[in-house]
């Protein structure tokens, strides 16, 4: 299946890659932590390292470490406005539960 990005995600890394002068798209993957588990790791990625698996989506790079493709498979990044508050919104088909201030899940 693979990750994907919608089309507001997409604008929003282009425009802030086209800022930062340098980049290749952006690294998604989890990490330990929270009351339910796993956490979203987001970052902009410069270069591909070995183990990453690579998708793109809208003209943008989408890179995943092998690790933690198998929690994030078939996941699509938006990116958001509600009121005043705006921000990456994962739409993960995997988890199972989130904890109630948001910050982790559970597969």
């Amino acid at each position: 299946m693979g990750v994907t990005l919608t089309e507001s995600a997409a604008r929003h890394v282009g425009k802030y890659l086209e800022q930062r002068g340098r980049g290749i798209g952006v690294r998604l993957g989890v990490k330990t932590s929270g009351c339910s588990g796993l956490a979203y790791k987001l970052e902009y990625a410069d270069a591909a390292e070995g183990d990453d698996h690579v998708f793109e989506s809208h003209g943008v790079k989408v890179l995943v470490d092998a690790k933690s493709l198998s929690y994030l498979d078939g996941t699509e990044l938006d990116f958001v406005r509600e009121g005043l508050q705006q921000g990456f919104k994962f739409n993960n088909p995997n988890e199972r539960d989130r904890c109630g201030c948001g910050e982790s899940f559970r597969v």
